[in-house]
C-alpha cells in the first residue's frame, strides 16, 4: 500500500484547481526559478557569477528529486490502489507524470547549454488549449507548451506501472554498440535482432549518426529498466544541418561502408542492412525551400516496439520541441519515406 508521505504528495499535487499543497507548490518555484535564471549556467561553466551557478544547479537536483518522487509515486499508486480509486485518480497522474518527465529532462537540458538566446515561452494560446491545475502551469512554463495535440489524449485503457527516465544525451551513449542502439530504432528492431547483425552500427548509423556526429545538443533519450527504449532527435537549422550532412558526413560514411561490405553479413540481416547501405550511397532528397522557410528544424523521433505507454512518447516530443523553441525554432518538420507505415502512425499518434 502507499504510505502516508505518498497519500500526502498525491492530495498536493491536486489540492485545488489554483491552490497547491507545499510539495506542487515547490515543484512550480523551482521550475519557474530554473527558466528565469538558466543564462547563468553553461558547459564550460562561463557564468561570472559563481555562486549564482551553483544555486542553479542545487535547485536543478531539487528539482529533479522531486520530479523522480513524482515518477515514482504514479507507479506505485498503480500497483498498490485499489481498482476502483485507481481508474478514477489514475488519468491525473499520468497526466503530471508525463510533464514531469519532459520537464525534468527540458532542465537537464538547460544546465548543459550555453544558450545565447532567451528562453522563447508558450505565448498567448486559445483558452481551451489548457487545462487548469498543476499540470496546466507546469504546460504553460514549458516553451512547446502550445502545442496542444500532445497534451490533449486519453490515458491508456490498462495503467502500467513502468517507470521511465528521460534525459539529454551523454557522451557515452555515443559509443554504445549497435546492439544496444538496435532496440530504440524504428521499424521494431529488437535489440537480440539487432545484435545478430555483423555490421549492426550502419543501420545505427543511417537513422541516428548525422544527429550523433552533427546535432547533439538536441539529442534525447528514453530509457525504461531494460535500457534506453526511445530517442528523440533534432537539428536547429536544418538547412545547414543537411548541407553539412551531404557536404562532410555522406561521404565519410560512404568511405566507412562500401558498397561491397554486406556481401558477408548473415542472411537475417541482408536486406536491412542493404538498405543501410543503399542509404549512405543514394543521392539524397532535397527539401524544398518553402518547407524550409516555414520549418526551419528538423527532428526524429522513434520506440522501441515495448513501449506501450504514448504518454513517454509524447513526453520525448514535448522535450525535443521545447529545447528547440527555446533556442528560436518556429517550426519543426520530419523525414519519412511514405511507405514506411510504422513511423507515419508513430507521427501520427503523436499528432
Amino acid at each position: 500500500p502507499l504510505t502516508p508521505a505518498e497519500v500526502r504528495m498525491l492530495v498536493e499535487l491536486f489540492y485545488l484547481p489554483y491552490n497547491h499543497g507545499p510539495q506542487a507548490q515547490r515543484l512550480l518555484e523551482h521550475f519557474r526559478w530554473l527558466l528565469a535564471n538558466s543564462l547563468s549556467v553553461g558547459v564550460p561553466a562561463t557564468a561570472p557569477d559563481a555562486c549564482r551557478g551553483t544555486q542553479w544547479r542545487g535547485r536543478a537536483r531539487s528539482f529533479q528529486l522531486l520530479c523522480t518522487q513524482t515518477c515514482r509515486l504514479h507507479s506505485r499508486f498503480v500497483s498498490g490502489a485499489g481498482r476502483a480509486l485507481l481508474y478514477d485518480l489514475h488519468p491525473y497522474l499520468w497526466d503530471i507524470r508525463n510533464v514531469l518527465l519532459a520537464a525534468s529532462a527540458f532542465v537537464l537540458w538547460l544546465g548543459c547549454q550555453s544558450i545565447t538566446a532567451p528562453i522563447l515561452l508558450g505565448g498567448d494560446a486559445e483558452p481551451w488549449v489548457r487545462r487548469g491545475g498543476l499540470f496546466g502551469e507546469l504546460q504553460a512554463l514549458l516553451p512547446a507548451g502550445n502545442s496542444c495535440d500532445l497534451f490533449h489524449h486519453p490515458p491508456p485503457l490498462l495503467p502500467s506501472r513502468q517507470l521511465y527516465l528521460l534525459r539529454p544525451l551523454l557522451p557515452p551513449d555515443k559509443g554504445r554498440p549497435g546492439g544496444r542502439w538496435g532496440a530504440v530504432l524504428p521499424g521494431g528492431m529488437g535489440a537480440g535482432w539487432a545484435e545478430q547483425l555483423s555490421h549492426a552500427p550502419t543501420l545505427v548509423g543511417r537513422l541516428l549518426g548525422s544527429f550523433l556526429s552533427l546535432s547533439p545538443e538536441y539529442t534525447f533519450v528514453l530509457e525504461d529498466e531494460g535500457g534506453p527504449c526511445g530517442y528523440a532527435a533534432g537539428a536547429l537549422c536544418a538547412k545547414g544541418f543537411l548541407q553539412r550532412r551531404d557536404s562532410s558526413w555522406l561521404p565519410a560514411m560512404q568511405h566507412k561502408y562500401p558498397r561491397g561490405l554486406g556481401a558477408g553479413a548473415p542472411d537475417v540481416g541482408q536486406e536491412a542492412l542493404e538498405e543501410a547501405l543503399l542509404f549512405f550511397h543514394a543521392e539524397p532528397q532535397a527539401v524544398p525551400l518553402p518547407v524550409l522557410r516555414r520549418f526551419p528544424s528538423l527532428v526524429q523521433l522513434g520506440t522501441a516496439p515495448r513501449v506501450r505507454d504514448a504518454g513517454a512518447s509524447r513526453s520525448l516530443a514535448l522535450c525535443l520541441l521545447s529545447a528547440l523553441r527555446a533556442n528560436g525554432s518556429r517550426g519543426v518538420f520530419c523525414q519519412v519515406g511514405a511507405t514506411d507505415r510504422l513511423q507515419l502512425s508513430f507521427y501520427s499518434e503523436l499528432g
